[in-house]
């Protein structure tokens, strides 16, 4: 596997990385305990080690099932967690204050088994807190030994700048795919500004970038996408066009759509790592697969010339 280093930081992770939250959070069917840590043994196995959780997956229980399976490889994977959440649950709105932020710092190291984190990002914006006392708390977790590195989740270019004034930013993570690109406008310069990494979530379009999804498709009601304007049937439908452009350009390359989709982020910048989230093998070994897709000027300009010409139906949210 291709390593990657998140912007000027040096933190050096996988090119391809996973979203372990639907590992445990999330939607029906998850898998047994013992099963996805045995998947996550085989994604280590296969090259991986940027693993990305939070403690409101759960609340906790992802954390400490991504702890367990990732502590034989202690100093080998970078484990990434969030904080940002009253209560560590999303329901109950933001919660950023410096002594939650440290409280959420001691209790993840616990759960992931490590004695200081990775990457802590603050999971989104908190109004009520300025972003430069958030940026301050981590900080001092910093100097202390805590934490590696900072990020941001869902974080403008605005925000971004205030804080890495502050402590410098190791990565954004933000949902970026072919069907979502307003992090091209501000976010991504700035990031190519300041050296800081880009961490898409959701780079298969929550499913629909595979093909895979289409107006017919029931989804259990534990799945975000039940709810979620852009899976409504008459928005399936309506962008089915997306789909068939991805499905012609990736039986060109000989490729899946969900490895065209990967690897058209994987080419925008030598500093983005996508993590997408998958719970079966054939599944981690498609998206994984996406790394040894190349694509050209000429493959990129073709794809952001039809992109040009398709508008996207429904909100992501």
């Amino acid at each position: 596997m291709e390593k990657r280093k998140l912007g000027k930081s040096g933190l050096e992770v996988s090119a391809i990385g996973l979203g372990c939250m639907r590992m445990s959070f999330g939607d029906a069917p998850i898998g047994t305990k013992q099963e996805m840590i045995s998947f996550l043994h085989t994604a280590v196995d296969r090259g991986v080690t940027f693993f990305d959780t939070a403690e409101v997956y759960g609340p906790f229980t992802n954390e400490e099932l991504v702890g367990e399976a990732l502590e034989p490889f202690k100093g080998k994977v970078v484990i990434a967690t969030k904080f940002g959440f009253k209560n560590a649950k999303n329901t109950e709105g933001p919660d950023s204050r410096p002594e939650r932020i440290k409280l959420v710092a001691e209790e993840s190291c616990k759960r992931l088994r490590v004695d200081a984190i990775d990457l802590f990002y603050q999971h989104r914006p908190d109004p009520a807190v300025p972003i430069e006392d958030v940026a301050g708390a981590v900080k001092e977790l910093i100097q202390q030994g805590k934490v590696k590195h900072f990020g941001l989740s869902e974080s403008g270019a605005d925000l971004i700048r205030r804080a890495h004034a502050v402590q410098p930013v190791t990565a954004i993570q933000s949902e970026y795919s072919l069907w979502w690109r307003v992090v091209e406008a501000d976010v991504l310069p700035t990031c190519e500004e300041l050296g800081i990494g880009f961490v898409p979530y959701s780079p298969l379009g929550r499913g629909f970038l595979t093909g895979a999804v289409d107006e017919n498709t029931k989804f259990d009601k534990s799945d975000i996408r039940s709810k979620n304007p852009r899976f409504t049937p008459e928005a399936i439908k309506a962008n089915r066009a997306l789909i068939d452009v991805i499905e012609t350009i990736a039986k060109r390359k000989k490729s899946t759509p969900a490895q065209l989709a990967i690897a058209w982020l994987l080419a925008q910048k030598p500093w983005i790592a996508p993590i997408p989230g998958s719970r079966k093998i054939e599944r981690l070994d498609e998206n994984l697969g996406a790394a040894k897709v190349h694509l050209t000027a000429d493959d990129l300009g073709e794809i952001d010339g039809v992109l040009k010409t398709i508008s996207v139906m429904g909100d992501r949210y």
